[in-house]
């Protein structure tokens, strides 16, 4: 398969994978109310039927992501509002390079400007660094993986731009896997417990129980655990890890990852690796709009 085949392949994959306009609509709406309040006193000031030409510029070397609630800013404020993109979701952008135009009513490109420029460029912050993560591992069979660690608000759109980046989503919250974790254990009594107490009501959810040593890890197998999460492991017990298991179980490896660790981690043979980092100190793109024509 060619590189433009597979490149349009993943941008179709990226929009059916997209949040239902719907959802986007709400949280832009919460995202405008957030911002405007009462209205923009400052745009008020120009004269209602004046129009505008606004390009939107990259002044650096990234990965785009998203123009749905970039859009949907301008159609809440302004429906007659123009916007021509010449890049999509998940394709790379490079300094200077014009991302789209927008042509229409002053007021409503100036009061749209600061929600519209905050998604676009922390999603694409957060698909910027999915995709150097996933370069980092280009050509092992591994998963890289994001976690619950996302901005208080963005969980949806974040893991969005995971996707865009090249990288793969955890569980999306708390309700639609079983994570057992360090206290969960505690609280059950053992290993064996806090399993058995997860398959009796699983009722068809994904069942992944956490393990800080080989000897919770065997504990784990023998209680029949399918996903293993491995608690901070050096390389060399990860290795021992994948030795051990054999592939009865698939393993995840979690804790200090790094950028310029995951590609070792990612060769030791463990199946995903998940990385708070991905959406959790993220760097906002340096994007521009700039106009034109007022």
């Amino acid at each position: 398969m060619n590189q433009a085949v597979t490149q349009d392949t993943f941008l179709r994959e990226l929009r059916d994978s997209r949040p239902a306009a719907a959802l986007i609509e709400q949280q832009v709406r919460a995202a405008l109310a957030e911002d405007l309040g009462g209205g923009d006193r400052t745009a008020a000031l120009l004269p209602a039927d004046r129009q505008s030409r606004v390009e939107l510029i990259t002044r650096q070397n990234a990965v785009v992501c998203g123009g749905a609630w970039f859009d949907e800013v301008f159609r809440q404020l302004d429906p007659g509002v123009s916007i021509e993109w010449r890049a999509a979701d998940g394709e790379r952008m490079e300094p200077g390079q014009m991302l789209c135009t927008l042509t229409g009513a002053t007021r409503a490109l100036l009061s749209g400007e600061r929600t519209a420029m905050n998604y676009l460029q922390t999603l694409s912050g957060t698909a910027n660094r999915a995709r150097l993560y996933a370069d980092a591992v280009a050509g092992l069979p591994v998963r890289l993986l994001d976690t619950r660690k996302t901005l208080p608000g963005l969980r949806v759109q974040q893991k969005y731009a995971v996707q865009c980046g090249g990288c793969h989503n955890h569980r999306m919250g708390l309700f639609d896997a079983i994570l057992i974790k360090e206290n969960h254990i505690l609280a059950a009594g053992s290993i064996t417990a806090a399993l058995n107490a997860a398959f009796a009501v699983a009722a068809g959810l994904p069942v992944e129980i956490e393990v800080e040593s080989l000897d919770e890890l065997e504990e784990a197998l023998a209680a029949g655990a399918t996903h293993l999460l491995l608690d901070n492991f050096d390389l060399d017990r990860l290795r021992r890890a994948v030795d051990l298991v054999g592939g009865k179980a698939r393993l995840e490896a979690s804790g200090s990852v790094t950028l310029d660790r995951v590609r070792d981690i990612a060769e030791t043979g463990v199946d995903d690796i998940s990385i708070g980092d991905l959406t959790k100190d993220v760097v906002s793109i340096d994007l521009s709009m700039r106009f034109v024509d007022a």
